[in-house]
């Protein structure tokens, strides 16, 4: 990976949780937040 797509990748992940903390006050980050957190306890019972 370059230094531009990585720059790139960096910028368009800072405006979506920009924008989502604008346009749906962080909602979309709880969730995500709350996903992993299943995720992870998932994974470690199948472990």
């Amino acid at each position: 990976m370059t230094n531009a797509t990585a720059l790139f990748l960096a910028l368009a992940l800072l405006c979506a949780i920009g924008a989502d903390v604008v346009l749906n006050d962080g909602a979309a980050l709880v969730f995500l937040a709350r996903r992993m957190v299943e995720f992870v306890a998932w994974l470690a019972f199948w472990r």
